[in-house]
């Protein structure tokens, strides 16, 4: 005897209906996360700006307070006391009356701007105006980025920070 099988609807596999209803909730769960990624993306990269500025405004700093004891000289009087450049930040200063003539390096590299992805920073010196976009030249007393987006706050901009 030759048994017949029967087949249960749970034997049956998906209908079309029910691929269909995963293809709308993935979709949904997508459309979500999507936004939520972009969102972390962003701020992590704030989060880098704020780490890459800080970064570079110490090292000012640092220049700053070791000009002001007289322990680089400077030749040039309109520099205040700081750098004249990113560079000189890198590739370092000797101290005065250092006879072994090694170099004091306040940065091993310039950091990169997260938000333009480059290594350009908005520069100035004492004697420019505190919202000034254009470097005078004299020296570095600040950096700002060069993007000009809306912060995640919605108040502030990147060359603001």
């Amino acid at each position: 005897m030759e048994r017949k099988k029967t087949l249960n609807l749970s034997d049956r596999g998906f209908t079309l209906f029910e691929a269909g209803l995963s293809v709308i909730l993935l979709s949904i769960l997508a459309l979500i996360a999507f936004p939520t990624v972009q969102y972390t993306t962003r701020r992590f990269k704030e989060m880098e700006l704020r780490h890459a500025l800080r970064e570079i405004r110490n090292a000012i700093d640092e220049y700053h307070r070791y000009a002001l004891q007289g322990l680089i000289e400077q030749t040039d009087v309109s520099q205040d006391f700081y750098p004249p450049d990113l560079e000189t930040l890198v590739e370092g200063v000797t101290l005065v009356g250092d006879a072994s003539e090694r170099k004091i390096r306040f940065l091993r590299r310039i950091p990169m701007d997260p938000m333009t992805k480059s290594f350009e920073w908005g520069l100035r010196s004492t004697r420019d105006e505190p919202d000034s976009d254009m470097w005078g030249g004299e020296n570095v007393f600040d950096v700002y980025s060069l993007s000009t987006a809306q912060a995640l706050d919605g108040i502030t901009h990147y060359n603001e920070w």
